[in-house]
This record gives structure tokens, sequence and C-alpha cells, in this order.
């Protein structure tokens, strides 16, 4: 494998930094990179306008264009890297309140090198002030160090209690930071957890959980924490209770997340990712707690949001949009087994993933892939639905968890038995229990489904009904159990073992439950 192959591999960063820009973000690039006499001349635009036009990006064909030397091409693409970033930096719809208050630093940093150090502290009161009113402490700290060692290093006679004032800002603002800082390592580090070992499994496995959440939980006075603060408080007990499988206290910390916002509404368009994350987590509790009527209630109250740019729209938070939005409108098709009422959003989905292929992560791919499999069988339309299925199955390892690609398995079973393919079946449960053997701590409810729908190709074709029933009892007493009703999240095994001992469609008994 050679080295252009090598490099074709994977996206390449300026590629795909290009590939991304707006067409106003290029003409204002174009306009940016005219400003300079002979700029429109220079090898990066020359090397910009050549990758602009391009499909996918090939190095080898850079170097034909006679653009730039192979020796000289890794300087030139960094250089173009960073004019790209200036010019976006300078583009109005980039310039959020983090990088205007940084700005405003950058500024008042010049007058205190030129020593003009009280328009420099005129400026960075002004900062400050704009950081601690939309909750940037970080800046806001940054600021009050420089504030101090300019008061430090000459006399302004500003104000006579300068510095005690400085000094004690500085001190709170430090303590808040801290608390910040503790709870968001918290939150990360019960991700990690969640991504190297997955959910709480039994109950030594939710103490060890419990103890680490205790452990490194800071000590607060929750009257004194601000909208930063009790962010990241929520975030941190949401991930706890999604590690230990409380759903319930997961809505419950969802909620105050969302209430949050709404007691600091400007916080929306200050933070719109943790705005749609919030969204995202109170909808994904309200289904895992079966909460129809609120799930669709908060659904399109979400949407209505969306429809009238109340989120601040951008080439991050459109994604996420996309993700959370339609993730959840196919929750709402499953919960009210209305899924039939739910195929149009299969090509939307379909034509949002091939719009957004480039930015949008593959795991999140195979999950709407799930999602729709799941759409078609509760449609009752099995060889769809085994189509997405093989999409993820073939997938392997590359971008899919563990879990779901054990209940995609299953799935699989169960929609080939639905078709009849008797001989694809037998290869099915092969294939499967194989991919089981590997796993580790598989769960009580996959192990039962799985020996209980191989045993029905020992049983002639009366004995069914019975048979499934006596499935159903067994898979029953797990619904609520702590460690294993997950399960029952990825596919509801129980409503399709119904319908099979009441011989209607699976639709019709999830429209039937409460």
């Amino acid at each position: 494998m050679n080295k252009f192959t090598r490099a074709n591999q994977f996206q390449d960063t300026l590629f795909a930094l290009i590939q991304s820009l707006t067409k106003s973000e290029k003409r204002q690039f174009n306009l940016y990179v005219g400003r300079l006499v002979g700029n429109n001349e220079a090898k990066f635009y020359a090397l910009f306008k050549f990758l602009e036009k391009q499909k996918k990006y090939d190095e080898k064909a850079i170097i034909n264009s006679g653009i730039v030397s192979k020796q000289q091409l890794s300087n030139l693409k960094a250089h173009l890297y960073k004019q790209i970033l200036i010019s976006l930096r300078m583009n109005p719809a980039h310039k959020n309140i983090r990088v205007q208050i940084r700005e405003q630093l950058d500024f008042a940093t010049v007058l205190y090198q030129k020593g003009l150090y009280k328009q420099s502290l005129k400026l960075l009161d002004k900062a400050k002030t704009m950081a601690i009113e939309n909750e940037e402490k970080n800046i806001a700290y940054e600021i009050v160090e420089l504030e101090k060692i300019i008061e430090s290093q000459y006399i302004t006679r500003s104000i006579d209690t300068r510095a005690d004032e400085l000094t004690v800002q500085a001190k709170e603002l430090s303590q808040q930071n801290v608390i910040t800082s503790k709870l968001s390592n918290l939150s990360l580090q019960l991700y990690g957890i969640l991504l190297k070992t997955g959910y709480a499994r039994n109950d030594d496995e939710l103490k060890k959980i419990n103890d680490y959440f205790n452990a490194r939980l800071p000590e607060f006075d929750y009257h004194k924490l601000g909208f930063r603060e009790k962010l990241w408080l929520y975030k941190a007990h949401l991930w706890r209770c999604f590690l230990t499988q409380d759903f319930v206290n997961g809505y419950k910390y969802a909620s105050k997340w969302n209430t949050l916002f709404e007691a600091y509404p400007k916080m929306k368009l200050i933070n719109p990712v943790f705005y749609l994350k919030g969204k995202n987590y109170l909808l994904e509790s309200l289904f895992f707690t079966r909460q129809k009527n609120e799930l669709i209630r908060e659904l399109d109250v979400f949407e209505q949001e969306i429809i009238d740019h109340k989120i601040t729209l951008n080439s991050n938070t459109e994604i996420l949009m996309f993700q959370y939005l339609y993730a959840n409108k196919l929750h709402k098709h499953f919960i009210e087994g209305s899924f039939k009422e739910g195929e149009y959003l299969i090509d939307e989905i379909n034509d949002k993933i091939n719009l957004y292929s480039s930015r949008l992560d593959k795991h999140h791919i195979v999950q709407f892939y799930y999602k729709i499999a799941c759409l078609y069988f509760g449609m009752g339309n099995n060889k769809k639905c085994i189509e997405y299925l093989s999409k993820i199955i073939e997938a392997k390892k590359l971008y899919v968890g563990v879990d779901l690609q054990c209940f995609a398995r299953v799935l699989n079973l169960i929609a080939h038995y639905e078709c009849g393919l008797d001989y694809h079946l037998e290869r099915q449960f092969k294939e499967t229990y194989k991919f089981l053997l590997k796993m580790e701590n598989l769960q009580e409810v996959q192990k039962i489904f799985i020996e209980s729908i191989r045993s029905l190709g020992d049983l002639y074709p009366h004995q069914f009904k019975k048979e499934f029933q006596n499935i159903h009892k067994r898979l029953k007493a797990f619904e609520n159990h702590p460690y294993e009703k997950r399960a029952f999240l990825y596919l509801d095994i129980l409503s399709w073992l119904e319908s099979k001992v009441e011989n209607k469609p699976v639709a019709e008994i999830i429209k039937l439950k409460p």
C-alpha cells in the first residue's frame, strides 16, 4: 500500500473543513483572501479552489496539478487550514459570546503590552462583566488574573479597595471553577465507565458505581451554585442513573436539566448543544419509563422549537437536531404501536444520513438502522427488517457496541422465523450462538430467549402456542428486574410473544397497552 492510498483511507482534516463550509463562509473566505494584494495568486488560495471542487481527497491529484510539490504540501495545507480558521473567526455567524469575550481579552492584552494600562483595565472590566453574566467563569478568572498583574505592577489608582476586591473575586471564581471541574470530570469518568464496562449487571457492580460516584462528588452549597455548576451536577447524576439503570431518577435529573434552561433562558442561545442534549435525555427518559402522553407532548414542543428557529442553528446543532428529533420520533411510534404511520420517517432519515455522511458518527448511523429495522418489524415487513439488520451485523466491531450487535442478531432470528426462512434460520442460529459465546456476562433475558426459540425447531406447529406462552411466562419475570429490564427497551420481546399467543399483529398488542 503506497503513501497516497493510506492517506485516502481516512478523511483529511483540511478537506473535511473545506467541505463543511457553507456558501456564505466560502464567499467570506474569498473576500478575506482578496483583502491583501497578491493573495488571489497565492498557492494556498489555489489549493483551496482545487480542494473545493474535489469530490474526495486525492493527494496524488493535488501533486499532479502543479500547485505545490510533495515536499511543500504539508506546510501549505497547514497554512491554508489556519487562514480558513481566521476567516471563520471573523464571520458574524461564529461571533458567539465566548469569542466576543476572548476578543476583548485579546484587545486588552495588546493595550497592556503597549503600556496603556487604564485603557486595558477598562476593556478587562467590560469583558469580565460579560463573562460573569454569561457564566463563562473560566475566562472571567483569567481576566481577573490579568487585572491583578496590571494592578500589582503599576500604580493605576483606580480605586482604593481594588486589591481586596480582586483577591476576593479571584478566590470566588477559583472555587466555582474547581467545583465545575470536579463535576465535569466525574461526568466524563462515568461516561468512560459506561464505554468500558457497560451498565451495572449485579449488586456488586451497582455498589462500585455508587461508591465511585459518592467518593468523587465534591462538597458544595447548592444555593451558591450558578447555572454552569448545576448543569454539570445534573449531568453527573444523570450518567450515574444511566449506568445503574435507574430510569426514574434519570427522568428526575433530565427534568432538572431542562428546568435549569427555563430559569436561564439566554443560556439556550449561548449553550445550544447542552440544551439539545438535555432535551434528548428528557425524551429518552420518558421513553424508558413508558410515559407515552408526556413523551408525545414534549416531542411536539421540541419539534416546534426547531421549526420556529428558537434553537441556535450551526453545523453542530443542525446534526444534533436531526439525531435527537428523528430518534425520538421513532420512539414515539414504538411506544404507540403506530409503526405503519412512522414509515414516512425512513426516507427522511436516509436522506439526512446521506447529507451528513461526512460529519455524522458511524455509531449513530447504525443506531438509526436498528431503529428502522424495529419499525419495519412492527409493520410486519420482516424482509426489510432483515435488510437493515444486515447493515449492523456486517459492521461487526467497527462502529457497533456489543449490546446493539447482540439485539440486532436476536431480532434477526425473530425476523427470519417470521419469514419462514428455515434454511437461513438454522444458519442464523449458528452464527448467533457463535457470537454470543464470545460475549461476557450475557443477560438472562438473552439466554432464555435464544434457548427457547432454538427449541421451537423440535416442536410440531400445534405445540407452538403453548411454548410461546411458556417463554412469555419465563421472560415476564424479568420485566421489572433492576439489571434485566433494559433488554426489553432494545426489543419488545414480550409484545411479540403476546402477538404469537393471541394471533394478532404486534402493533395491535402494543396499542392496547396503557
